[in-house]
């Protein structure tokens, strides 16, 4: 039997004391920002994340920090939140802190261990994320996994002196099932 929680370069913990500390610095980074959230770049702990905490407690919501198996520093957060257990649904968050640490594959082995914990320990139904169009790297992310857009929130963020789309995407654990079946038989 496998941990469901560990991929060969990171692993899903729960939050430490010193993630906070962490997760500040992050929030000084206003690209960072700007990829995660709709509202203005400003540093500071946002009250979403001590919201999705408790939320946590109700069991509306797994929050979890990624971290590396070489050296164990957590190198984002990831959450299954918003979960309506009645319809087996439930919103996937997902982001990589430092810039340095983007684009090196963390986030991939994350959305699957995060997808194989939705439709196999949770046994939910539907997954669900948004993102911004000028998003690229995540998009593609999403897209190669298997999420498929289904819609557009258009001109919902301006930016720059630019207006941007928020797609939403959505997966089935069916779909997610074709998908790890497709990967077994290569």
């Amino acid at each position: 039997m496998t941990d469901p929680l560990k991929g060969t370069r990171i692993f899903l913990t729960s939050f430490l004391d010193e993630d906070v500390a962490q997760m500040n610095a992050w929030r000084e980074d206003g690209e960072y920002l700007r990829l995660l959230d709709a509202e203005p770049a400003y540093p500071g702990m946002p009250s979403a994340f001590t919201q999705l905490l408790g939320a946590a407690k109700s069991g509306f919501a797994f929050p979890f920090a990624l971290r590396s198996i070489e050296d164990r520093r957590m190198v984002g957060y990831a959450s299954l939140d918003g979960i309506l257990w009645s319809q087996g649904s439930a919103w996937l968050t997902l982001a990589i802190g430092r810039k340095e640490d983007r684009g090196k594959g963390y986030g991939r082995e994350a959305m699957d261990l995060l997808l194989d914990f939705a439709f196999d320990e949770l046994n939910l139904r539907r997954v669900s994320l948004t993102v911004f169009s000028y998003n690229a790297p995540a998009i593609r992310l999403y897209e190669g996994l298997g999420f498929v857009r289904e819609g557009s929130f258009r001109e919902f963020l301006a930016r720059d002196g630019a207006l941007h789309d928020m797609h939403l995407y959505g997966m089935l654990r069916r779909e997610w099932r074709s998908r790890a079946r497709r990967s077994e038989d290569c």
